[in-house]
């Protein structure tokens, strides 16, 4: 039963576990180009919902200085870890994007998205 109140208290940490691992696994364990990028927003995925999940605090206000409240910032929950995140979502859209018009590039070039194959290609073309 305990193993199981710690489960219930912590399933983002374990649902991030799950997310890095599917992510790491297809970055590493797949050929083809299409999935390695997806896969790789997956594992961005997964690192945004640990940060995002560390800054939250119990019992905590957005951080606007109220009279109810008052001045402690103990209170007050952090904005900078969202701040940095929604930065990165918006680096690994821009990023997406650009390995997606890469992705088109090399499909016109090489017919194909393997990239054992593509590498093969390219040596062949160097010999």
């Amino acid at each position: 039963m305990v193993v199981l109140d710690l489960f219930v208290s912590r399933y983002v940490y374990f649902m991030t576990v799950v997310l890095l691992a599917i992510g790491l696994y297809g970055m590493l364990g797949k050929r083809n180009l299409l999935k390695k990028l997806i896969s790789m927003n997956i594992f961005q995925t997964a690192i945004f919902l640990f940060f995002i999940e560390g800054a939250t605090k119990r019992g905590g206000s957005v951080p606007v200085v109220d009279e109810l409240i008052g001045i402690e910032a103990a209170k007050y929950i952090n904005p900078l870890p969202h701040v940095l995140i929604l930065t990165g979502i918006v680096v690994g859209l821009s990023l997406t994007g650009v390995a997606l018009a890469f992705l088109l590039v090399l499909y016109r070039a090489y017919k194909t998205l393997d990239d054992r194959a593509i590498m093969a290609n390219m040596k062949e073309n160097l010999e």
